[in-house]
């Protein structure tokens, strides 16, 4: 695919579209429902629906029994950060040595021609933005990703009596499923916009920013305020009737989704 046919380069070679983002139909007002029907296939395939089947089989093949979570075992804590620590390396990896080390892509869609591993700068650990990236994914992202599941997970755990099925309340449940990335979406824009605020920037956010040129790895090399509102958004679901398998799609959506392109939301 020619990206020259969607936009433009400039004399250093960065790569900018001709059209601007625009908004998706779901949030047009007056509605347009032609364009929605358009639009609702593209917001299903391919990561949504990616982001479901991986906490579908997490929930049903890969963690440990919800009993193992009603009193605390430090074994199940291990094996949850190493569960979600080597899905995400495996995930996040494919990204960024497809598109950054083999270089497949080459230059085309590429909005900073230069790679990150040419971003030498004192604001990252050892000077260089990929070290400082997967070490702040592997040090601070992955601990509290495991501590929110952990709580997530023990919550339920001691209402097992009481937790209701996905058979019980089919309706309910597949309407809560189809507005996760809504949700995520909501949560992102009200934090993002609250971090943005000067002595915020500052004190949690301008981490992020430091990565300039994002590669996969950069989404979650965040301040760990940040790291903890960011993935704090799969808590509603102890907040609202919900159900472990919700919580774990609302967390795998909000942490598997690396900076690879729009969502389509």
């Amino acid at each position: 695919m020619d990206d020259l046919a969607f936009g433009s380069r400039n004399k250093r070679g960065d790569w900018t579209p001709d059209e601007s983002a625009s908004t998706a139909p779901l949030f047009m007002f007056p509605p347009r429902p032609l364009a929605l029907l358009k639009w609702i296939p593209s917001y299903f395939l391919l990561f949504n629906l990616l982001f479901a089947a991986s906490a579908y089989l997490w929930w049903a093949y890969l963690l440990p029994d919800l009993s193992r979570f009603q009193d605390f075992e430090l074994i199940v804590v291990l094996q949850l950060y190493l569960l979600n620590t080597f899905a995400l390396m495996l995930f996040y990896g494919f990204f960024e040595i497809r598109l950054y080390v083999m270089q497949v892509q080459g230059q085309r869609f590429k909005f900073n021609v230069r790679c990150p591993s040419d971003n030498k700068s004192d604001v990252f650990w050892f000077k260089s933005q990929i070290i400082d990236n997967v070490l702040r994914t592997l040090l601070i992202a992955m601990p509290l990703w495991t501590f929110i599941q952990y709580v997530i997970l023990s919550f339920y755990a001691h209402q097992v009596p009481s937790l209701p099925t996905l058979i019980d309340h089919p309706i309910y449940f597949a309407a809560l499923a189809l507005i996760v990335p809504v949700i995520h979406e909501t949560h992102f824009y009200l934090i993002h916009r609250g971090l943005h605020w000067g002595p915020f920037y500052r004190l949690f956010h301008s981490v992020h920013h430091n990565s300039v040129n994002p590669s996969p790895f950069s989404l979650l090399s965040m301040h760990p305020v940040e790291v903890f509102l960011y993935l704090g958004v799969a808590f509603l679901h102890v907040i609202i009737p919900s159900h472990p398998l919700l919580a774990l799609y609302q967390l795998h959506y909000a942490g598997f989704r690396c900076n690879t392109g729009p969502y389509r939301i």
